[in-house]
């Protein structure tokens, strides 16, 4: 029976002093950290078949993709499936307590955590990024590939998958940054999840740094 794995990875740190949320807003690029992180993943994945290298337009997750693309001597395919989720909060502050959640002219924004109101609707992101999964399983069939892309949406179908519900509590994802989640397919078949982070653990709050 043929075995294709998928790889998803969550970029690395991102450079962001101001502390925003950045989402899909452009020139938001690797810290140093990241950058470092990025080449873990890569060594990491340098034993592994991979036949196939798919990354976010956004920055971060291309700089994330190359050095794994790099060794395998791969060309860096881009799906704009993988994206960052939208988000009403794009380009500011929204720690609880501070900035944009304070106002309470944002407060509407918030009713519905189960959508949510505030973004992207979560089944949305899932069905795109299983579309960008299953397009990767295909490229590599009996091989591995790997999608660079975000927290959110690899969460999101991460629990899609796992037919848990969508909403949750962000505080709880597993989800670091520089990690893996690796599908395991038996020809279309999804028979198996796996997790691992060679980068090491990051806070789960830390939604890209």
């Amino acid at each position: 029976m043929t075995q294709t794995i998928v790889h998803l990875v969550r970029h690395g740190e991102v450079h962001n002093p101001t502390g925003v949320l950045y989402g899909r807003l452009p020139g938001y690029r690797l810290s140093a950290t990241g950058e470092r992180q990025a080449l873990t993943v890569a060594e990491h994945l340098s034993g592994n078949d991979i036949a196939y290298v798919v990354a976010s337009p956004l920055e971060r997750a291309q700089q994330t993709a190359q050095p794994i693309a790099a060794s395998h001597r791969l060309d860096l395919a881009t799906d704009e499936r993988l994206i960052e989720s939208e988000n009403v909060f794009e380009g500011r502050k929204v720690s609880v307590g501070d900035g944009a959640l304070r106002s309470p002219r944002n407060w509407p924004h918030l009713r519905d955590p189960f959508t949510p109101s505030w973004g992207e609707p979560y089944l949305r992101i899932a069905h795109r990024m299983l579309a960008a999964v299953h397009r990767a399983r295909a490229a590599a069939e009996g091989r591995e590939a790997v999608c660079v892309s975000h927290q959110l949406p690899v969460w999101t179908v991460r629990r899609y998958l796992e037919g848990r519900r969508l909403w949750h509590n962000p505080t709880r994802r597993q989800c670091s940054l520089a990690s893996l989640t690796s599908l395991v397919f038996e020809h279309e078949q999804l028979v198996a999840i796996r997790y691992s982070e060679p980068a090491g653990a990051s806070d789960p709050k830390n939604t890209g740094a």
